[in-house]
């Protein structure tokens, strides 16, 4: 079993994971797991450096994603969202909501490219998610880096996930079967274009994410929150290379509250100041219902927490679906006669 030992916490960065550590030998791979155990139990959130993910990957990706933002403005509307009953492609600054305010930032929406399913009879509603993407016609390499970026992060995910489940003494492939060749990856191309200029500084407002594990890379703009033990919401400095990492609801539930989903937020950049960002996230098939992880620190675990205004479902694919009918309430109406609260 892996010890695990809490530390003091520090506000200044959030705990920084080498994952390479896991292939230097069994000591560094203990103190690999401690450190992950720590992190996944008392933050919920950490860097992660050692991927393996290079500066020419990262940079191909990056170059396409700003190409795509300085496209007119009718070339990124034509990809417009609203269009889509998968909530695929393009959303303009504004029209996405978290916790029933807008969001400011512009964003393009991306997932696994498979064929549309319309879901049957009897069929759940979630299917609605599976569907192609939206492309500029434009920007053909646009497509290329996005999709390899979504198998590449995967890859990285899977990993981490094995390395964490070790880590709190769970068998490591205990969700291997929920993932593979039917699982469900999101990426987000994200720009915030500085403030409102209304008083509101709500890049995204605070909220936690409902998959298995989210991979962020962000710019050297900052703005990243997350909600630490003290209450506060502190910033998360940038660190050149690494993923901000954080533990989604799905790990939440899976551990009875042992490993943490932790609130966070964006704060608008100042002024006119453009901050860019890729959240990637690792998610499971739509029709996975995600089992209780046995581990043995178990009879510990304090809980889910509760609300009751988000409840969580058993398939995956609900969860994933009440959070896209409320982030864009336009498709929404448009496509699966829902207004949402």
């Amino acid at each position: 079993m892996t010890s695990h030992t809490a530390t003091t916490p520090s506000y200044d960065q959030l705990p920084v994971i080498d994952l390479s550590a896991a292939d230097r030998g069994p000591r560094d791979r203990a103190l690999l797991h401690a450190r992950l155990h720590s992190a996944a139990h008392d933050v919920g959130f950490f860097q992660l450096v050692g991927h393996g993910v290079t500066q020419d990957e990262t940079d191909a990706l990056l170059t396409a994603m700003r190409a795509f933002f300085a496209l007119p403005e009718a070339d990124r509307l034509a990809l417009d969202n609203v269009g889509s009953p998968h909530f695929r492609g393009y959303t303009r600054t504004g029209d996405e909501r978290t916790g029933g305010s807008r969001d400011w930032r512009d964003q393009l929406d991306i997932g696994a490219e498979r064929p549309a399913r319309v879901p049957g009879p009897g069929e759940p509603a979630y299917w609605w998610l599976q569907g192609p993407n939206q492309w500029p016609a434009a920007l053909p390499e646009l497509r290329t880096a996005a999709l390899a970026w979504i198998d590449r992060l995967s890859a990285v995910a899977e990993r981490l996930l094995r390395e964490l489940l070790t880590a709190i003494g769970a068998p490591a492939g205990f969700y291997d079967p929920v993932f593979g060749a039917h699982a469900h990856p999101q990426l987000k191309l994200v720009r915030y274009p500085g403030s409102a200029g209304d008083g509101t500084d709500q890049g995204v407002g605070a909220h936690k994410d409902y998959g298995f594990l989210t991979l962020l890379l962000q710019d050297t703009v900052g703005g990243l929150q997350v909600q630490r033990e003290d209450g506060r919401f502190h910033d998360v400095p940038p660190i050149p290379g690494a993923f901000v990492v954080n533990l989604g609801e799905l790990l939440e539930v899976a551990t009875n509250g042992y490993l943490l989903a932790t609130n966070h937020r964006v704060v608008s950049p100042p002024g006119a100041t453009e901050r860019y960002s890729v959240p990637f996230f690792y998610n499971p098939r739509l029709d996975a219902r995600i089992e209780p992880l046995p581990f043995p620190h178990a009879a510990t675990a304090p809980g889910v927490t509760s609300d009751p205004a988000n409840p969580l479902f058993a398939e995956y694919g609900y969860n994933e679906l009440k959070g896209k009918l409320r982030a864009h309430p336009l498709a929404a109406r448009r496509h699966h006669a829902v207004t949402p609260a």
